[in-house]
């Protein structure tokens, strides 16, 4: 019955997807290629909402590679957006695996259905086995931290962790950079909330300037126009064990690089519509 809710260009990319599942239809991770049909058709939905327009997606390689990048916009659209271009616009289609935070397996109906769609909850040790099995692993190094950044500090990244150097560096795996201009302007945050996220359990809770008004109204994105920028990927050497001091240069190789690649997108960009 779900069946005529899966758009068919979704069907033929997910079918073109080297799956590895086992006789019930499952990988090991929980990703069921059937009902992420129906998903990323949903996805799809979203992808078109924001009119994104890809550019570099042929610098995402086959075999293991982590794409990273920058994290903005409230809701996780950006990560959406990047992962429908990877399998719709790649050549051949590539399906990230997703790496959420805790926080959102732990709401109602989300843990089951993010794993069917190919999300996994972001542990070292997830990630590595994926790209041990040769997938693309999508990673925002800046965590909660920039998605919920607000107005002020827009376009503008947090501090990227370490982890996802040290698994590029022990599963010798590509870093694809990844540059996300539009999402900033998708739902607006003047305050992240500290006391209402506490209460909800969330990393955060943004606070927009025309709540008081809207209300949950004004948490509608807006339909701003996407642009995603993939950039050639960057490989890198050494122990993945090595002295904090010496991954922080490699981390911040790919910070600086994604930075570039989102200011040359806004001054590019003619208008946020």
């Amino acid at each position: 019955m779900l069946s005529k809710f899966v758009d068919p260009e979704v069907a033929r990319a997910i079918d073109a997807l080297p799956n590895h599942i086992n006789e019930f239809g499952f990988d090991p991770w929980g990703f069921n290629p059937e009902q992420a049909k129906i998903y990323f058709s949903l996805a799809k939905l979203i992808f078109e909402y924001f009119r994104p327009e890809i550019h570099g997606i042929e610098n995402v390689p086959a075999g293991r590679c982590l794409i990273v990048p920058n994290h903005s916009g409230q809701f996780p659209f950006d990560g959406l957006v990047v992962a429908v271009a990877s399998l719709l616009r790649g050549d051949p289609p590539r399906l990230p695996r997703a790496m959420a935070e805790r926080y959102f397996p732990t709401l109602p109906w989300v843990s089951e259905s993010f794993a069917r769609a190919g999300v996994v909850v972001g542990d070292p040790i997830n990630c590595r086995n994926l790209l041990m099995d040769d997938n693309a692993i999508l990673v925002f190094p800046e965590g909660a931290r920039g998605c919920g950044k607000t107005w002020q500090h827009r376009y503008q990244l947090e501090n990227f962790g370490r982890g996802f150097m040290r698994l590029a560096l022990q599963t010798e795996s590509p870093i694809v950079p990844v540059a996300v201009v539009g999402a900033e302007e998708s739902i607006i945050s003047i305050h992240s909330s500290k006391t209402i996220s506490k209460l909800i359990g969330a990393p955060y809770f943004p606070i927009h300037p025309l709540a008081p008004i809207l209300g949950p109204l004004a948490y509608i994105p807006l339909p701003v126009k996407f642009h995603v920028y993939f950039g050639e990927p960057m490989k890198f050497e050494g122990p993945f064990d090595d002295e904090d001091q010496a991954i922080d240069v490699k981390v911040k190789a790919v910070q600086d690089r994604v930075q570039e690649m989102i200011n040359d997108g806004l001054r590019a960009r003619t208008s946020i519509f």
